[in-house]
């Protein structure tokens, strides 16, 4: 039988708040979402002011970094170089918009972490503050 690590709520709520806490220093407001390794909703937050279409897209932006274990940038990336449309995967939830990395613990991708409601850069900038708790966090 194989064993992986799974995000625990207090690191996830930690990584939340870190990013949140982030938001509030630079005086801007966004939508974060946490995901599992299958992509499901562990933690969502929308910052007073964000726009509510970042909600959704948020919580894509995480599924689509956890299901495919890369960036949202890249995949965005790839598929405009290779001109093929997102609709290729089958998969209404994927995105290609900037903003979500995977979170990787063990050499497992175990969940993701989406920000939306800025520019993609600041975005993705946001959810690396996650990651990088989430990766430094000791997960059961």
């Amino acid at each position: 039988m194989k064993t992986r690590p799974v995000l625990e709520h207090d690191a996830v709520l930690s990584a939340l708040h870190a990013i949140k806490d982030e938001l509030v220093r630079r005086g801007k407001t966004a939508v974060i979402a946490i995901v599992d390794a299958h992509g499901e909703l562990l933690a969502l937050l929308r910052l007073d002011g964000a726009p509510l279409p970042s909600v959704q897209v948020a919580m894509n932006k995480a599924y689509s970094a956890a299901r495919l274990r890369r960036p949202t940038r890249v995949l965005g990336e790839t598929l405009r170089a290779r001109g093929i449309d997102i609709a290729f995967y089958g998969d209404p939830r994927f995105t290609g918009f900037g903003g979500a990395l995977p979170v990787t613990l063990a050499g497992a991708v175990v969940g993701g972490v989406g920000v939306s409601g800025l520019s993609d850069d600041e975005d993705e900038a946001l959810a690396a503050i996650g990651v990088a708790l989430l990766e430094g966090t000791r997960q059961g």
